[in-house]
């Protein structure tokens, strides 16, 4: 038995009515929910993870380094020149050296000598260098991890050891002139006067360097040592070498460092403690922030292990550093420096300063950690 059609309506019309809110429907099953109170929009977007290639991380990610650095260099600004003088075995301050007394009376000596201003003699160098220096640091690490630990599974120990390490030398290679240029400045104790930031450069640029002869009695070295002393942009320069092989554990163990004690305070036993809640709008994968005082731990301790492997290398960088400024401006290599350090103090030469290496260090990887980390948050990445 055949139905009639209904009136009005021929079979092709109710075919097309049928399609247009069947495709109706769809659309509204697709379609995002606009109103908060649809079912939909109880259930949150997935969220896709941080592209640390994109321009916008790159640049965030150097600002926040940057800002880092410099908070953490004004903070120990004062420790670290009394610093530069014991490690560099200037005249004035070794009778201050081997004794926390001797820091105290150190700090006494410049303010009395050079005011308060004293105390951060150099530090506009050092600003100048730590921005970049700590932006190319930060960023460096940021994207050689990427590339080195592109999986959770790939976390470990000795990736984090030579992503940091890569990090490090990335950094210094492009900043090792304005740490020198700093050094000097920090180096002199006169009291009638100091160089402007352009004597100190046309200083270090015609420094004299002169080769060192293969033995006094032969004629090979009698020609080298007739050769002309070569100055020029090599000069600032000095103790670089030292500085990448100090650099190496030094960053490498400062972001190992870090970053496991961060993995030991995330422990769930103890994360209610030492972490502070998920933002809503973090990326999948993100760790938690850590609470100010976890942070400023977990860099604390890395600054005291990094210091610890890589001191001796930093007073054979420091000596070399100054040697133009002292003596008879001859360049000293690594082992010749060695050598001098050992003939006046002995094996504890290469540990004189470090008691205040400490107390500069420590804080001032925490901070900078802390600043850092902060500032990711401040800055949405």
């Amino acid at each position: 038995m055949s139905h009639a059609p209904l009136p009005g309506n021929s079979p092709s019309q109710l075919r097309e009515a049928i399609d247009i809110d069947t495709s109706r429907l769809g659309q509204q099953r697709k379609d995002p929910a606009l109103c908060p109170t649809d079912d939909e929009a109880a259930v949150p977007r997935a969220k896709s993870p941080v592209n640390k290639r994109s321009y916008d991380y790159v640049w965030r990610s150097a600002v926040a380094g940057g800002f880092a650095g410099c908070a953490a260099k004004t903070i120990v600004a004062p420790l670290d020149r009394v610093k530069i003088l014991f490690q560099s075995h200037n005249p004035h301050f070794v009778k201050y050296t081997g004794s926390w007394f001797g820091v105290g009376a150190a700090v006494k000596d410049i303010y009395r000598q050079e005011g308060p201003t004293g105390l951060y003699r150099g530090h506009s160098a050092t600003l100048l260098r730590i921005f970049p220096y700590a932006a190319i640091k930060f960023l460096a690490y940021e994207q050689i991890r990427a590339v080195v630990i592109h999986k959770k599974e790939h976390e470990t120990p000795f990736r984090r050891l030579i992503s940091g390490s890569m990090a490090g030398v990335t950094s210094v290679f492009f900043t090792y002139p304005l740490e020198l240029i700093r050094v000097r400045l920090a180096f002199e104790t006169r009291r009638d006067g100091r160089s402007s930031l352009r004597s100190i450069c046309k200083q270090i640029y015609h420094e004299h360097r002169y080769p060192k002869p293969v033995s006094s009695s032969s004629a090979v070295a009698t020609a080298v040592t007739a050769v002309a002393p070569r100055t020029g942009l090599v000069n600032f320069y000095r103790g670089f070498s030292p500085t990448l092989l100090g650099m190496l554990p030094y960053a490498g163990m400062s972001f190992l460092t870090h970053d496991t004690a961060g993995d030991l305070l995330r422990h769930p036993k103890i994360a209610k403690w030492t972490t502070l809640p998920q933002a809503e709008n973090a990326p999948p994968g993100k760790a938690a922030p850590l609470r100010s005082w976890a942070e400023l731990f977990a860099g604390g301790v890395a600054g005291l292990v990094s210091q610890t492997v890589s001191y001796p290398l930093e007073v054979v960088r420091r000596r070399m550093q100054v040697g133009g400024a002292v003596g008879d401006g001859h360049r000293l290599r690594i082992g010749e420096t060695a050598k001098l350090i050992i003939s006046e103090r002995g094996f504890r030469g290469f540990f004189v300063g470090l008691t205040i290496g400490y107390a500069k260090v420590v804080p001032m990887v925490a901070a900078s950690f802390y600043t850092y980390e902060r500032l990711k948050m401040a800055l949405g990445i």
